[in-house]
């Protein structure tokens, strides 16, 4: 019996001092590198959860891919449907260009009706450099244009030159700044 009581008593001291050797080793490795372990557990966590949201994404999408095939009438009403859309915007544009041809044609056709009004005018002896922007007001019935007083232009001098430009220096007259002498001063 005494070697059962030896046996029993020694298993517990084994037990403890395993137990002991266990709290050093994983005690030093947490305290050690405790931070590391947790941050690596937070990534692979959230490595995990965006793999995983992948895949179902993947798996949707041949889901979808397998019911487009098996529905072939699907894919060509959205075909039919695209390439009519594609006719109507393309019908739309070329109404548009139509029109801009039609607004051009009739521009150029008011330009050559001005010109030939123009001739016209010259070879009668008329002005040719009237407004012809204004044909309306020529036509229209007024007082003749021998009752109507021109504008008399003002006979004022201009400020200023033509070509004065106050960023250059040039052409300002008397308000020019020019630096001092370098020399010393000449007092007494």
């Amino acid at each position: 019996m005494e070697r059962e009581g030896e046996q029993l008593s020694a298993r517990p001291a084994l037990e403890t001092e395993g137990l002991r050797f266990l709290h050093v080793t994983v005690g030093s490795l947490l305290a050690t590198y405790g931070w590391y372990i947790l941050f690596s557990c937070i990534l692979l966590y959230v490595v995990f959860q965006k793999l995983t949201a992948r895949l179902r994404a993947l798996r949707q999408r041949q889901l979808d891919q397998a019911e487009a095939a098996v529905e072939p009438d699907v894919v060509v009403k959205r075909q039919e449907a695209l390439a009519a859309a594609r006719l109507r915007m393309q019908e739309e544009l070329n109404a548009q260009v139509e029109k801009h041809k039609e607004k051009l044609r009739q521009l150029e056709e008011e330009k050559r009706r001005q010109k030939i009004e123009m001739w016209d005018n010259m070879q009668e002896g008329k002005s040719y450099k009237r407004n012809a922007r204004n044909p309306q007001e020529e036509e229209s019935p007024g007082p003749s244009t021998s009752s109507v007083i021109p504008k008399r232009k003002s006979d004022k001098k201009p400020l200023r030159g033509g070509g004065y430009n106050p960023l250059t220096g040039e052409g300002g007259g008397t308000c020019s700044w020019r630096p001092g002498r370098r020399g010393p001063s000449s007092g007494g």
